[in-house]
């Protein structure tokens, strides 16, 4: 049995930071492999300035907020291309403030797709979108109809793990980031621009396959545009999971089966902030920063949060919004280096 089929993550995924200059930079990625990112989020660790997600379906400069319920808009002047190995931006504040300190989490897709549903018999309505089944990620849009349930291929050839959903262009219809994952019971949803826990909803409540997720916004969002992005786990590559805390400073081991990059976290039994933890913002153990998915806020320090373990991560703290006793904790994370490679050799802890 392989144990992963991705020896090196940061073709699909990698964490970087950067200083802004104000001007209009070409910011490279880090990884040995060159990497066009097909979606990326931006959040300055300085200021309060909003989340910028951006991704190459939805093209350069039309941004969204995952701590607002905004519609999209168009700034020419924040994320300008998609490179072949990075990205270009403008010199808007939220992404490029002057010698101010910025991080980026960037995913590759890169496989274009397009599904018509009367065609193919796949899904209820028409969806395009960018994919890589070996990464498990994609990034489907699509316009919604009058149906109040409705079916989209989202290209992943696997169950999705996790899905996040966002209206386009209604304010007045509660553009919320409607979020799935796999650890929530049938028919339940949490809100990532929200620190609500999670509630049960028809939203989610129906075909979820290899093939199709559904939706079911309602009439009343007749001819809205919605963009989605989907993963599904990858051995030695992501996780989504949860775990249930101890209240001790010698927390919860939580397996993912290879030393995370990235990990991002919510109490789902309660109110707490999403956070989101990396390895370049903090390159050793502990894992101390944070940032809060589903807030301006900038970036959080000085506690002893995570160890990033070359196997998963442990939990170093009590605090009720990580690791209170008796309450349910769901995360998503991404590999730095796979546990053990597709040649049997093992990586090392940090």
């Amino acid at each position: 049995m392989a144990y992963t089929t991705i020896d090196d993550p940061e073709a699909y995924f990698q964490v970087k930071t950067y200083t802004g200059d104000g001007s209009t930079p070409s910011i490279t990625l880090d990884g040995d492999t060159d990497m066009q990112p097909d979606l990326v989020w931006i959040k300055n660790r300085d200021q309060t300035d909003s989340h910028c997600l951006f991704d190459s379906v939805r093209t350069a400069t039309k941004v969204i907020h995952s701590d607002a319920t905004t519609v999209e808009t168009t700034d020419a002047d924040t994320l300008t291309s998609f490179d072949s190995d990075g990205f270009a931006l403008g010199a808007d504040v939220k992404v490029n403030t002057d010698t101010e300190a910025y991080v980026a989490w960037c995913w590759k897709a890169g496989t274009s797709f397009s599904n018509d549903a009367s065609a193919t018999s796949i899904g209820s309505i028409d969806s395009s979108g960018s994919v890589s089944t070996d990464a498990g990620f994609s990034i489907v849009i699509w316009t919604e109809t009058t149906a109040n349930s409705q079916t989209i291929a989202h290209g992943l050839g696997t169950t999705p793990a996790m899905i996040i959903t966002k209206l386009r262009d209604d304010s007045a219809m509660d553009p919320a980031w409607y979020t799935f994952h796999q650890s929530l019971g049938t028919g339940e949803r949490i809100m990532l621009d929200s620190n609500s826990g999670d509630i049960t909803s028809g939203f989610f409540n129906g075909t979820l396959d290899s093939s199709v997720f559904h939706v079911g916004y309602g009439d009343s969002y007749d001819n809205k545009s919605a963009v989605a992005y989907c993963f599904a786990e990858k051995q030695g590559f992501s996780k989504f999971g949860s775990w249930t805390g101890n209240g001790d400073a010698d927390g919860t081991f939580v397996y993912t089966g290879f030393r995370p990059a990235w990990v991002v976290v919510k109490e789902s039994s309660g109110t707490s902030n999403w956070l989101m933890f990396d390895n370049k913002r903090d390159p050793s153990n502990f894992v101390d920063a944070y940032i809060k998915a589903n807030a301006s806020d900038s970036e959080y320090s000085g506690s002893s949060y995570l160890d990033f373990l070359s196997n998963g991560f442990k939990c170093r703290n009590a605090q009720t919004f990580f690791n209170e006793s008796g309450s349910t904790y769901i995360y998503m994370a991404f590999a730095e280096a796979p546990f053990v490679n597709s040649n049997g050799v093992p990586c090392n802890a940090r």
